[in-house]
């Protein structure tokens, strides 16, 4: 009987040490998530900026000379 609580604890501790590492690697998951999807909302806004100047006239004059 003493044996299986020793190996209930020992699994349970190894549990306890997975939980811990896939709590951290979710954390840090999260975090890079959200960087990741404000730099989206910024290539979309760079994209929409773009695509706002297509048909523009482009001013490809030369500067005046002083």
């Amino acid at each position: 009987m003493e044996a299986e609580l020793i190996a209930l604890q020992e699994r349970i501790a190894h549990q306890d040490a997975a939980i811990d590492e896939l709590t951290r690697q979710s954390l840090t998951h999260t975090d890079l998530i959200a960087r990741l999807q404000e730099r989206i909302a910024q290539l979309e806004g760079q994209v929409r900026d773009l695509s706002d100047r297509v048909g523009q006239e482009v001013d490809d004059a030369p500067p005046p000379h002083y």
